[in-house]
């Protein structure tokens, strides 16, 4: 215990890069496997399609993107997929409950992997709070808002940064979905493949009837036509111009969160490796087409200057006299809402299990109950804190603060992908990021056209990386920036944005250059290094495009986390556990040979 190495390997910075290993404890109680192919799309595609085709399709065409909404959801799909590709390929790696705190863990290390699951609880707290919040307005709306009349009259909330008053239903909501999450994963699965079949449903009713009352001339609106108080911009299809398609796109994209709540059922699928990456790619096809159609034929149907921005469909199907589609449409809106919100707290009590297990967070959220087999107290806390938030602020704060983690997740995950795809796969140097003295000009180009990575080539794309990453913050903010200043620091800001694009397309350039590793996985993403690098400048812009008051809460979410890390997970984890036992073992037998 007093040899000098040994100090150093515990020091805090070995505690911070220490990485998972994939060995499973043999004492571990296991999740109950019972998820297919099918449950997964089921729960991917349920948990996407909600806020985004009921109230996000509206709202965007109204006062961002006009009729090119559909261009908005297209852009956001492909935007989408990029990340999906990286989720998939990371489902057939490392088969374990918590989605991208468990990717980053294997590949990066602790720190990194807490910083990211705890972004993920954030992530799908707020999510959860988000949907039942436009449920309980969306159902408040359609009985004549009792709820928002009460409430507002005898319990309002005077304070700024909350809601006018406290939502009750929202909260009820939660906390019943919440239950029937920690009754069992089977009977909740079963549920989630009803509730999303009726949404699918619902929403080629929407297609359907929206083609038979379609006006085409509402996709060319002239700017004469349009009233003066309704902020209609230009007319025609690209009334905001091509700058409305991309803030819609910005906006469109959160509608898409979700698909990764099929990456935090490694531990319950029957065939985690073929069924994870498949059921991403399928729950984001079917989500794509379900949102351009369903946006194609709402601004097809009713002026996009027009749309009802909180229940859009009832509200068009009202103003085209047709109210057995208004009620068919608006339930299968509120048992849409309802597979949602089952999807976006599914993952949320399996990444504290997955967390929790690791030792990073307080042991007693790792308990699995006997009979439902699921992490019950896990999932109470969850639902519970969730419905507080949804009680106590508005829709629109609650999907500000839904992006940032989702993105600061969604770029990690790319960033290890990267890792792994250039990482030396021998066992002797697999975690070596040692210069070696023979790295030269050859070496940085690969000029000697090496087809295997080796210590030299790991070591120079883990550099491109780190420099890769750095420049795309640099090119982000600029960019985020440029249009909010003028003259000369416009000019700088434009020169900044010009030398970190070349430096971004170089360095693609030379990890392009570099051997990949060869491995048997049953998913790969196609074009390495083009999609992960694309993926992650995409991510970090739409994170600079967040206004600051998100940044402020995202920190102190983030320090929160943080302090218990310091003070409980570097002390608790298990893998720092495991390496002082196999430290002290190698220490123990030469002085037992002896």
């Amino acid at each position: 215990m007093d040899d000098p190495w040994y100090k150093s390997t515990d020091s805090l910075s070995w505690a911070l890069t220490r990485k998972k290993t994939d060995s499973d404890e043999p004492s571990k109680e296991k999740l109950n496997r019972v998820l297919t192919f099918f449950d997964l799309t089921a729960l991917g595609t349920g948990s996407t399609l909600g806020c985004g085709v009921y109230v996000l399709a509206g709202a965007v065409a109204k006062s961002i993107a006009g009729p090119a909404v559909v261009l908005s959801f297209a852009i956001a799909a492909v935007v989408s997929a990029f990340s999906g590709l990286c989720y998939a390929e990371f489902a057939g790696r490392v088969p374990k409950a918590g989605s991208a705190y468990i990717y980053s863990y294997v590949a990066v290390g602790e720190f990194t992997a807490f910083v990211i699951g705890w972004n993920l609880l954030i992530e799908h707290l707020i999510g959860t709070a988000s949907v039942a919040k436009a449920m309980s307005n969306y159902c408040d709306s359609l009985l004549g808002n009792p709820q928002k009349r009460y409430m507002t009259e005898y319990f309002p909330i005077h304070i700024g940064f909350l809601a006018d008053y406290p939502d009750l239903a929202s909260f009820v909501v939660i906390v019943v979905i919440a239950l029937l999450v920690a009754w069992g994963v089977r009977e909740s699965s079963f549920t989630n493949n009803i509730f999303t079949a009726l949404n699918l449903i619902t929403v080629c009713t929407v297609i359907v009837t929206g083609f038979y009352k379609a006006n085409y001339s509402n996709w060319s609106i002239p700017k004469s036509e349009i009233p003066p108080e309704a902020k209609g911009g230009e007319g025609g299809f690209l009334p905001f111009g091509w700058v409305g398609v991309a803030a819609g796109a910005a906006k469109c994209f959160y509608g898409f969160i979700g698909f990764d709540s099929i990456a935090t059922t490694g531990e319950e699928t029957k065939n985690p490796k073929r069924d994870i990456p498949l059921a991403i790619v399928a729950s984001l096809f079917l989500s794509t087409i379900a949102y351009c159609g369903v946006a194609t034929v709402l601004t097809l149907m009713w002026p996009y200057y027009s749309q009802d921005p909180d229940a859009p469909l009832p509200a068009l199907y009202e103003n085209l006299d047709m109210p057995t589609i208004k009620i068919i449409v608006s339930g299968g809106a509120i048992f849409a809402l309802c597979t949602s919100l089952l999807g976006a707290i599914f993952p949320l009590p399996r990444i504290l299990y997955a967390m929790a297990s690791d030792g990073l967070l307080f042991k007693f959220l790792s308990n699995i109950n006997a009979t439902t087999k699921t992490p019950l107290i896990s999932t109470i806390i969850c639902g519970v804190f969730a419905g507080s938030l949804s009680a106590v602020f508005n829709l629109e704060q609650l999907i500000d603060m839904a992006s940032i983690g989702t993105l600061q997740a969604y770029t990690i995950v790319c960033i290890c992908v990267l890792i792994l795809r250039y990482t030396d796969n021998s066992p002797s140097i697999q975690d070596s990021v040692t210069k070696s003295k023979s790295i030269t000009v050859f070496t940085w180009l690969n000029l000697s056209n090496a087809k295997v990575p080796n210590s030299d080539t790991q070591y120079v794309s883990r550099a491109l990386i780190f420099i890769f990453s750095v420049c795309t913050f640099v090119f982000a903010i600029s960019l985020a920036n440029m249009e909010s200043y003028h003259g000369s620091t416009k000019n700088i800001l434009m020169i900044i944005n010009v030398i970190s694009l070349l430096v971004l397309l170089i360095t693609l350039f030379m990890l392009g250059r570099l051997p990949t590793a060869v491995e048997d996985l049953s998913f790969k993403v196609p074009l390495v290094p083009i999609i992960p690098c694309l993926s992650i400048v995409l991510n970090v812009y739409l994170m600079m495009e967040l206004e600051y008051k998100t940044w402020i809460r995202f920190i102190v979410w983030l320090i929160c986390g943080l302090l218990i890390y310091l003070f409980y997970g570097i002390s608790h984890s298990l893998e720092g556990k495991k390496q002082k036992i196999h430290l002290n073992t190698i220490q123990i037998k030469p002085k037992l040979s002896s």
